[in-house]
């Protein structure tokens, strides 16, 4: 195995500017720092779609991530993840929505891509960590030699949700140097005051390889012969309506339904055994309690049956206050102290004690 530099440090830039200023301020501790940015499609591929789309998937992250690169005096490469990324989470993405559940795909790349094949190509040329522009801090904790992850000091932009899944030896060798900003105006700043190229750019908001956020359109594209219209039925099982594929829909979804039955209509559950879409009030989207599987904690030994948490079901909900049950290693309850809204499977919930962020697990189900 190659011999492995802990000065050495290959930083993910998606041609954004959270991965700008994090390549600039690790050249300024004293890191080597190599640019990488991650192929993901392949020549033949529908380049004028991702390239529209931008974000960590556009063509253009290529040119923006190269100008970077060079005006910060750095070794930049394009590496090829296409085979890794359509296996790991395009194909996801399009399985779990033909089972009724509502994927994330960013926290399968997270997974996958940045802290699993690109740490093993960081690796392959010698670096001993991974780096990123994710807003979140990590840490050893001298009390248990573990280490941990914690939210950003930048409240509003903190991404902690989608990175439960690290493991202790991945997180031994992953720097987050954003962590510690209080802004993302901070960052920005000190883009424009480097003259980077990236300092406006603006956020990417959408999956990046789905146009115009329309996921049903995507997967109606990759897997037509698979989406085939169905029933709306109500919570007592009466056809009220046919839908045009279950790709199209998501718990807790009340636009774009197709389908009028006097007063607001919000989908509560989805079974993809029968093809159906049922169809509720808005009180039935809210529940107390769920499963998860597919559990990860930060720390494998952390012991937490019956502890008072803090969970969060989305992306961008706030955490609330529970519980946490054990079932067995890979399965656990959270139980919430006030119903929370659209409790979806394929969907994370990801657990927090105050600013630590305890692990998490992907949604089974809704139990009451």
């Amino acid at each position: 195995m190659t011999s492995l530099d802990k000065k050495k440090v290959v930083i993910g830039m998606s041609g954004g500017v959270d991965s700008s200023v994090a390549a600039y301020v690790l050249k300024q501790q004293g890191y080597e720092v190599i640019g990488v940015t991650m192929k993901i499609w392949s020549d033949t591929d529908n380049s004028d779609t991702l390239d529209d789309t931008g974000g960590c998937c556009g063509l253009s992250a290529v040119d923006d991530a190269r100008r970077v690169a060079n005006h910060l005096e750095i070794p930049f490469y394009v590496m090829n993840f296409k085979e890794q990324f359509q296996n790991k989470v395009v194909q996801y993405f399009i399985d779990e929505y033909l089972k009724g559940r509502t994927p994330n795909p960013c926290i399968a790349c997270n997974k996958h891509m940045k802290f699993d094949e690109l740490l093993k190509r960081a690796h392959g040329l010698g670096a001993y960590y991974v780096a990123t522009g994710h807003y979140a801090k990590i840490r050893k904790d001298v009390s248990t030699d573990k280490y941990i992850i914690e939210k950003s000091n930048a409240v509003s932009k903190d991404q902690t949700y989608a990175l439960y899944n690290f493991t202790q030896e991945q997180l031994k060798h992953t720097l987050m140097p954003l962590g510690d900003f209080v802004s993302k105006e901070e960052v920005r700043k000190i883009a424009n005051e480097l003259g980077l190229s990236t300092a406006n750019k603006p956020d990417s908001q959408e999956i990046c390889f789905v146009q115009d956020n329309n996921y049903g359109k995507f997967i109606q594209g990759q897997v037509p012969e698979k989406i085939k219209p169905g029933r709306f039925i109500d919570t007592l099982g009466n056809e009220i309506g046919h839908h045009q594929g279950i790709t199209n829909y998501t718990i807790g979804q009340r636009k774009g339904l197709g389908i009028a039955i006097g007063k607001p209509a919000y989908v509560v559950d989805i079974h993809p055994d029968r093809n159906e879409v049922v169809i509720g009030n808005n009180c039935d989207v809210f529940g107390y309690e769920l499963l998860a599987e597919n559990v990860n904690f930060i720390d494998p030994d952390f012991i937490y049956d019956s502890m008072s948490i803090e969970a969060q079901i989305r992306y961008n909900a706030k955490p609330s206050r529970a519980t946490l049950r054990f079932i067995d290693q890979h399965l656990i309850k959270v139980i919430f102290d006030s119903p929370v809204r659209a409790i979806t499977p394929g969907q994370a919930v990801v657990l927090y004690s105050n600013s630590v962020l305890l692990g998490g697990g992907t949604i089974i189900k809704k139990v009451r």
